[in-house]
C-alpha cells in the first residue's frame, strides 16, 4: 500500500513540472528612444534587445539587422536615418532620448515638402528642466531646410519637436548623435568685432571655398548688446551660412532671422538658452538665390550681451552675379 500511495504522489507531481517556464534572461536595449504622440498614437521605441543566448550584443545586433534587410554594422544613424527619422503630424509632439552621458551634442534637422513649418524644439533634462528652447518658422521647409546642434552634456537627455502647425502641414525630422558639427571649429575660424555703430565689409573668393577677412583688428568675434541687433548680407554666390552664438554663463535670448527682400523673413528662430557658455547655439541656414541678410537680436537686457560669428559655410564657385532672376509661375 505505501508503494501505491508513493506512486501516486509522484504522478500528481510530475505533471505540474511540466508547466514551469525557465525564466528569461534580463533584456537591454540601446541609447535611442524615439517617444510618441500625445494625440492618441501610443509611443514608438526603437530599440535592439540582446537575449544573451551566446553572450554577445553584436551577434544579436547583425542577426536583427539581417532579417529586417538592414547592413550588418554596430554604427550609429547618422543625419536622415530612417531609424532617427519621423513624420511629424500637425499638432503633434516626438521625442527622441539619449541616455548616455557620453553624447555632448545632437544635431536635428526639419524639413518639408514644400509647406510651410512652425515648431517648437525643446531639450528636455531632468523633470520641469528645460535648459534649451527655440521656435522655428520657415517659408519652404523644402528649399530652406532647418539644421542646428543643441548641446546636452550631463545626460541623459530628451529632444522634443512639437509641429504647432495644422494638420494639413506635416513635417519630416531627424535628430542624431553621429558626425555632429562642433561649433568650436566655426570659433577658431577668422571672425571680427564690430563695435556699435561701426561697419565692416565681407569679401569673397569665388576660386575658395572659404571666406577671405580683411582684418584690421585683432579681434575674433562679435559683441551684441542686450536689445541691439546686426545685419549680415552676403554675397548671391553663398549657398550656406553658419551661426555661432554665446555668452560668457549668463542665459542667451535671441532671435535669428534670415531676410530676402524688404521684411521678407524666410526664416525665423527665436532661442533661449539657460547658459550660453555651457550650451551654446550652432545653426547652418540655406541661403539660395540673391540678396539673403542674415539678422540676429539680441532679445535680452543690456545687462546680458551675446557673442556672434557669422561666416559663409558652402559657396558656389560656379555662381555669377550677372545671371538672370526668373520671376511669376515659372510652371505655366
Amino acid at each position: 500500500m505505501k508503494i501505491y500511495y508513493s506512486l501516486f504522489a509522484l504522478s500528481a507531481v510530475a505533471p505540474a513540472m511540466g508547466f514551469v517556464a525557465n525564466k528569461a534572461p534580463a533584456t537591454f536595449s540601446t541609447a535611442l528612444n524615439v517617444g510618441g504622440d500625445v494625440n492618441g498614437y501610443g509611443p514608438s521605441t526603437l530599440e535592439t534587445r540582446a537575449f544573451g543566448r551566446d553572450g554577445s550584443i553584436d551577434s544579436r545586433i547583425n542577426d536583427l539587422e539581417a532579417r529586417r534587410g538592414m547592413p550588418g554594422r554596430r554604427g550609429g544613424a547618422g543625419l536622415w536615418d530612417e531609424r532617427t527619422t519621423l513624420i511629424v503630424q500637425g499638432n503633434t509632439l516626438k521625442t527622441w532620448s539619449y541616455a548616455s552621458p557620453a553624447i555632448e551634442r545632437v544635431q536635428v534637422a526639419l524639413k518639408t515638402e514644400g509647406r510651410p513649418m512652425d515648431a517648437d524644439i525643446e531639450l528636455w533634462q531632468g523633470p520641469d528642466n528645460t535648459p534649451c528652447k527655440m521656435r522655428v518658422y520657415v517659408e519652404n521647409g523644402a528649399i530652406r531646410p532647418f539644421s542646428a546642434v543643441v548641446e546636452t552634456p550631463r545626460g541623459p537627455n530628451t529632444i522634443a519637436v512639437r509641429n504647432i502647425g495644422q494638420i494639413e502641414f506635416p513635417l519630416t525630422a531627424c535628430v542624431t548623435a553621429e558626425d555632429v558639427p562642433i561649433p568650436a571649429d566655426v570659433e577658431r575660424e577668422a571672425s571680427m568685432i564690430i563695435q556699435g555703430g561701426a561697419l565692416r565689409t565681407y569679401p569673397f573668393d569665388p576660386a575658395v571655398n572659404t571666406m577671405r577677412v580683411l582684418l584690421k583688428t585683432d579681434g575674433a568675434s562679435m559683441i551684441i548688446q542686450g536689445g541691439a541687433l546686426r545685419t549680415y548680407p552676403f554675397d548671391p554666390a553663398v549657398n550656406t551660412v553658419r551661426v555661432l552664438l554665446k555668452t560668457d554663463g549668463r542665459p542667451l535670448n535671441a532671435r535669428i532671422e534670415l531676410l530676402q527682400g524688404p521684411n521678407n523673413n524666410k526664416q525665423v528662430v527665436e532661442l533661449y538658452t539657460e547658459d550660453g557658455f555651457d550650451r551654446p547655439f550652432f545653426m547652418e541656414i540655406e541661403t539660395p538665390g540673391s540678396g539673403n541678410v542674415v539678422r540676429i537680436v539680441n532679445t535680452a537686457p543690456v545687462e546680458f550681451p551675446l557673442t556672434a560669428w557669422v561666416e559663409p559655410g558652402e559657396i558656389d564657385i560656379n555662381a555669377s552675379n550677372t545671371d538672370v532672376v526668373l520671376g511669376g509661375d515659372r510652371d505655366w
